[in-house]
């Protein structure tokens, strides 16, 4: 399938911009911010990840949808540095990031929010938020808390109480947060979704919008694949730990393939 990129403005944008560095929203027609070609990955003798290559320019938003057991966790991992490859490369602005440790590949700007949310439960709400720009200079953590508080009012309520005090939707927006608190030029979204009633998902969903309308470059693992593709630039289905379709994420939503598999059309 020809890869096609269609963009549109969202009138949902946050009232104070996240910062987005100026390289990346001037870098759609340059070389792709990350390039990752066939990457492997196992545990122990299970392969999960069989020769999966993929492109992101700067400033998309790229959706990975398959079912469970597909690979788009372990593939997040691999990206953010917590899950080891045993083949092919994984290039960040044009540099091999392959062999980097997690912790510097958090400095070049690939932030991540995980699966499962993976929240500190007995620290507050804010001390995990700034745990999350702990690689960043003290004085920008203070307005970067404000911007956070401001996609997410009910964290700024709450700001005091134990993170373990939260509901799951609330637990999932404090994840995203504690991530855009590392200034991403890359952020992993890792099932944001999951768990969440209907009501949560389209608020989720709502910051991830305005943050692409922002010019935000986004890799987002998800099960709700309609949610994921319907706002995504493009697109690969996963199954098995390969690449099994890709195209722009109006492409996908159409492929009857994909409607029957994935989408229960």
């Amino acid at each position: 399938m020809e890869l096609t990129l269609s963009r549109s403005a969202n009138p949902m944008t946050p009232s104070t911009p996240l910062p987005i560095p100026s390289d990346q929203l001037a870098a759609s027609h340059a070389a792709p911010l990350l390039r990752v070609e066939g990457l492997t990955s196992a545990y122990g003798r299970i392969q999960a990840l069989k020769g999966i290559s993929l492109e992101l320019r700067g400033g998309e938003t790229v959706a990975l949808v398959g079912a469970n057991g597909a690979g788009k966790t372990t593939f997040l991992r691999c990206l953010s540095g917590v899950q080891p490859i045993s083949g092919g490369r994984i290039l960040f602005d044009g540099e091999d990031i392959s062999a980097l440790r997690a912790d510097k590949r958090m400095r070049r700007g690939i932030c991540q929010s995980p699966e499962g949310r993976q929240v500190f439960g007995p620290l507050s709400i804010e001390d995990n938020l700034r745990l999350g720009a702990y690689t960043q200079p003290r004085q920008q953590v203070a307005g970067d808390l404000e911007r956070v508080y401001g996609l997410f009012p009910v964290l700024a309520e709450k700001r005091r109480l134990p993170a373990g005090t939260l509901s799951g939707g609330q637990q999932q927006m404090l994840a995203i947060g504690r991530a855009l608190m590392g200034r991403p030029r890359l952020l992993l979204l890792d099932e944001p979704s999951m768990g969440l009633a209907p009501l949560l998902v389209e608020e989720v969903f709502a910051v991830v919008r305005a943050l692409k309308a922002e010019g935000m470059s986004i890799v987002l693992a998800e099960q709700n694949a309609f949610a994921a593709l319907a706002l995504a630039d493009r697109g690969y289905v996963l199954e098995t730990g390969t690449v099994a379709l890709e195209g722009s994420g109006t492409e996908l939503i159409g492929n009857e393939q994909v409607r029957s598999a994935y989408l229960g059309m």
